[in-house]
């Protein structure tokens, strides 16, 4: 695994896991900022063919 990919890889989980904590806080606005980041996140992936899973990485 190339470098690039690891980094994508490690930012998405991070912010799976900051998407979470936000929806467990309730806080509606964090939960749209990190939804629209992991949503780029995930078209960067596939742009590069880059294999992410649904739930995690």
């Amino acid at each position: 695994m190339d470098a690039f990919t690891a980094g994508l890889l490690q930012r998405i989980k991070a912010t799976e896991s900051d998407l979470s904590r936000a929806r467990d806080e309730g806080d509606e606005f964090l939960v749209e900022v990190e939804q629209g980041e992991l949503d780029d996140l995930r078209r960067l992936a596939a742009e590069h063919g880059v294999e992410v899973s649904l739930h995690g990485v």
